[in-house]
């Protein structure tokens, strides 16, 4: 019995268990979680819209008024408030405009309680797909809502706020007055808020009623991005967003595919009134801080967004910036006539610049035209990417080989003639007319020479470049980065914020973030507030930031830049100028530099690349104005040297680097700078001191009336024998291989001291001497009393040396005698007390002496000498080594300065061969740049199109 039991009930708890299978139990499960999810998601959509804030009817007719801050927290600009703004009512709005605008931005407005369930539905499935906020489903109402009371954020609390109160506003409007709200809030560009004062600005139009289907399809298109669709600077881009308007005008049956294709035939720029808008003050740093809310903080607009927005920019700097990118008479700059462009077109010289703080990369301001930027309109500082010809030298050459390689200031580098680059028949010239050949990296890059570049951009490889360049903020990307773009003529392009952020590392110790004019934006009505500060990080070792920076402040105060340096100021700085293939000249003209407050970069040329400038000096003259006015009456303190860096002197010459012995001539030894640990270590044996002769003797010859001169060496050398007279200047009188020599033509009664120096290339030994007398003439002891002559003068005219001088003793002539560094020049004998001294012999930069010595005529006195008279002169000007300091065909230019210029004004009333600017300055071209057209002539100018002929002048 008990068993039969047993069984019974474990029967009935089968059949139990077999009515309720697994499934139920899991529908059950699933029911009760979505229940919970429900209540719970319920809950929290519940919250949002407890939580939302009131419809303010005072709220909902302008937007709000974004509040602009300078760096010392004062308000300086008010964006949304005060704007240009028109209110129109509904029964102003023609039916075209009514149409365009619905069935571009809500089709079924007036069909939807607020919220267009059916937009909704695809916002959803979009948004699963491709994540929160890829799709909107936001309704007129809900725009007007949003600007109105609501954070821009995509959020679901947002959202779910903004649908609620959508509902509401339905409630309390009607669709007409909602839709006149949209109409009066919304932002067209160019200032203008609201319909009204769009159609005004754009079309001249005032009455509404008389709107064409064009011109309503523009306004329709024109919220969506109204700086893109600018049409007086992006007409053609305006066309394409009109045409899509007329496009769902059609779909939505608002016209007929007839009237649309007659609409799409308009030109638009003949639509548009003659006046553009003013140019707005602070303009090009306002583009700058919309453009970094709207990148970092989502979906803000300064213009309706209500924001506080703090910011860099530095109110005075700002002001000087645009007064000398303005056209006022009274500004310092001399800007060139406009040019006639491609088109045949006059066309202005363009600017762009930017100025940061060197410490912290803020931008302080921003000229990004010239004539003031106009809303909409291109921003030269930031919105260009050209080529930065020789300012790309420090960034993607020099600064990686001492990153990657230690290599010191002293490097040495071959300027020995053009550059093959491999794989091409393209090659890489030098601007200045004429090589180096072994030159230091300061000096390759003082000079802004080509070849040294490209062949120490080859030996650091191509991938270290890039890394650094772009550890500096310079975008490459996909770019093909070539062997040109080691001198800034390749596909690399940039413009003059984010060269600015690029040097500015180099004055701050290698720290680099990305330059910033927003610091933070607070939502008044959440509280919440963004940091848009950017992190700083070490791009490079601060041994190569200091070594680069010494390196410019050579170029600047010495180089090519020398027309930008600052008096009195430590800075640093880098020219560039580009050439094109197809014409002569620099299509592009660039400076960069910096001291340890500011860094400033500047870009001038003309929006056709085709056009080359008149002047490539112009950068030069904006950065040393304004830094000029930015450093005035404040203490810039210099660069600091890093303990990672030494300076160590080093042998002229040596390669690699030694050090220079102690019979190295102070005019053979330079101090440069190397990495710690990097110095040289070995000793130069270029000037090793020569054993002096031995057993100098010197005796008079009577019969010959000469001193004959011995001596005794041991080793194969050459001498140099020098003599003085009576204690007078030594003197050179030959250079011999012999161990003797006879000095003929001696003046009697005198005492001669002989050096003789043993030399064997650049080694000398110490000098050994002795002395000899010269018997006096007997005759002229009986008779002789020519005395010396006085008052000796000599005046420098010119480049000639007047000398005179009186006599009062019996008839002699006089011997004037001329020499320069111990060494007798000519010697000419006059009958008068005085003479002109020229020819080519006399040169800027020298002192000479002169000598005049009375010698007698008549009876007794026949042919004595008298007691030498000696004076100085020296020739102003710097010593001429090889272009000298006129405006003809001297080989050279202004100021022919020791080959090495930089081409400025080739052809300056010369053949450009040899200037200041011209270093042989390519047959006196492009004056600028040398002009020479060879490929690729480094000056600042490479060529735009980065093809196998890239042409590259430097400037000075």
């Amino acid at each position: 019995m008990a068993t039969n039991g047993q069984s019974r009930t474990a029967r009935r708890k089968q059949k139990k268990s077999a009515k309720k299978p697994l499934w139920k139990k899991l529908f059950m499960i699933i029911g009760i979680a979505i229940l919970v999810i429900g209540i719970g998601v319920g809950a929290l959509f519940t919250y949002y819209i407890v939580t939302a804030p009131e419809i303010d009817a005072s709220k909902l007719d302008t937007p709000y008024s974004s509040k602009i801050y300078d760096k010392d927290g004062e308000l300086f600009a008010e964006l949304g408030a005060g704007e240009q703004r028109t209110q129109v009512e509904y029964d102003e709005l023609p039916q075209v405009l009514v149409d365009a605008v619905l069935s571009t931005e809500d089709a079924r407005f007036f069909d939807h309680p607020g919220v267009d369930i059916w937009r909704v539905g695809g916002a959803v499935v979009a948004n699963i797909t491709d994540g929160f906020g890829s799709e909107g489903a936001s309704t007129i109402t809900q725009q007007v809502i949003e600007k109105s009371f609501l954070s821009p954020e995509k959020k679901i609390s947002i959202k779910v706020q903004e649908m609620w109160l959508a509902l509401q506003l339905e409630r309390e409007y009607s669709k007409e007055e909602i839709l006149e709200m949209y109409l009066n809030k919304i932002y067209y560009g160019n200032r203008a808020y609201g319909v009204a004062k769009a159609a005004e600005l754009y079309f001249g139009k005032t009455d509404l009623s008389e709107l064409t289907l064009p011109e309503a399809a523009i306004l329709a298109g024109l919220p969506q991005r109204p700086s893109a669709y600018n049409p007086f600077k992006n007409p053609d881009l305006m066309k394409d967003r009109m045409n899509t308007v007329l496009n769902l005008m059609v779909k939505n049956d608002k016209i007929s595919e007839s009237e649309a294709e007659e609409a799409r035939q308009v030109d638009i720029p003949s639509l548009l009134t003659d006046d553009t808008p003013d140019p707005t003050p602070y303009q090009a740093f306002l583009d700058q801080v919309k453009k970094e809310v709207e990148e970092k903080v989502e979906d803000a607009d300064i213009y309706t967004d209500g924001l506080n927005i703090h910011t860099t920019i530095d109110t005075d700097a700002q002001e000087h910036v645009e007064y000398l990118l303005s056209d006022s008479e009274d500004n310092p700059i001399n800007y060139p006539e406009p040019v006639t462009n491609s088109d045949g077109e006059e066309t202005d010289m363009e600017a762009g610049m930017t100025v940061l703080d060197t410490k912290t990369g803020a931008i302080r301001a921003i000229g990004g035209a010239r004539g003031g930027l106009e809303n909409g309109g291109l921003n030269y500082a930031t919105g260009i990417s050209r080529q930065p010809a020789s300012t790309f030298k420090p960034i993607i050459d020099y600064a990686p080989a001492i990153e990657n390689n230690q290599w010191s200031t002293y490097h040495q580098l071959n300027d020995d003639g053009p550059y093959d680059i491999a794989g091409s028949d393209a090659r890489i010239n030098t601007w200045a007319g004429q090589y180096y050949g072994w030159v230091s990296m300061r000096y390759a890059l003082q000079q802004s020479l080509n070849v040294p570049a490209a062949k120490t951009f080859e030996e650091i490889g191509a991938s270290n470049a890039i890394e650094f360049a772009e550890n500096l903020g310079i975008s490459i990307g996909d770019t093909q980065v070539g062997v040109t773009d080691a001198i800034g003529g390749g596909k690399i392009g940039t413009n003059p914020l984010e060269l600015a952020g690029a040097y500015r590392a180099f004055g701050n110790g290698g720290v680099y973030n990305e330059p910033y004019a927003v610091t933070k934006v607070e939502f008044p009505d959440s509280g919440r507030t963004v940091d848009l500060t950017p992190e700083p990080e070490a791009a490079m070792s601060e041994s190569t930031a200091y070594m680069i920076t010494d390196m410019l402040q050579t170029a600047i105060s010495e180089g090519t830049g020398a027309q930008a340096n600052v008096p009195g100021l430590p800075d640093a700085g880098k020219t560039g100028t580009t050439t094109h293939d197809e014409v002569e000249g620099s299509p592009d003209s660039w400076f960069s530099g910096y001291t340890t407050d500011y860094t400033i970069s500047i870009w001038t040329g003309y929006d056709d690349n085709s056009v080359t400038l008149p002047d490539t000096k112009i950068p030069h003259a904006l950065y040393k104005n304004t830094m000029s006015e930015l450093s005035k009456d404040i203490d810039t303190p210099d660069f600091t040297q890093p303990d990672s860096v030494v300076e160590a002197e080093v042998e002229k010459g040596s390669r690699p680097a030694k050090k220079p012995s102690e019979y190295t001539p102070e005019s053979q030894i330079v101090t440069e700078l190397f990495v710690k640990g990097q110095e040289p270590s070995e000793t130069s044996e270029q000037f090793d001191q020569l054993d002096p002769v031995e057993g100098l003797e010197a005796t008079y010859d009577e019969g010959s009336d000469s001193i004959q001169v011995e001596w005794d060496y041991s080793s194969d050398a050459s001498f140099e024998v020098s003599a003085s007279v009576d204690g007078g200047q030594m003197q050179s009188l030959s250079s011999t291989e012999d161990t003797s020599m006879e000095i003929s033509s001696v003046e009697p009664g005198a005492t001669y001291e002989i050096q003789v120096v043993a030399t064997s290339g650049s080694n000398t030994s110490e000098p050994a001497t002795t002395t000899v007398e010269v018997p006096g003439d007997e005759e002229n002891e009986d008779g002789g009393n020519i005395p010396a002559v006085s008052g000796l003068n000599a005046n420098v005219s010119g480049s000639n040396i007047d000398v005179s001088w009186q006599y009062d003793g019996p008839p002699a002539q006089f011997e004037v005698a001329v020499s320069q560094a111990g060494s007798q020049l000519q010697t000419q004998t006059v009958d008068s007390a005085g003479i002109v001294i020229e020819g080519e012999g006399v040169q800027p930069g020298q002192t000479y002496t002169i000598t005049v010595t009375p010698v007698g005529q008549d009876g007794d006195n026949q042919g004595v000498r008298g007691e030498s008279s000696s004076t100085e002169a020296t020739i102003p000007g710097e010593p001429d080594s090889g272009g000298t300091e006129n405006d003809g065909n001297n080989n050279g230019n202004e100021n022919g300065e020791n080959n090495d210029g930089d081409g400025d004004n080739g052809n300056n009333d010369g053949n450009g061969n040899n200037g200041e600017n011209g270093s042989n300055g390519g047959n006196g071209g492009n004056g600028d740049d040398g002009g020479n057209s060879g490929n690729n002539n480094e000056g600042e100018n490479e060529n735009p199109n980065a093809n196998d002929n890239a042409n590259t002048n430097e400037d000075s």
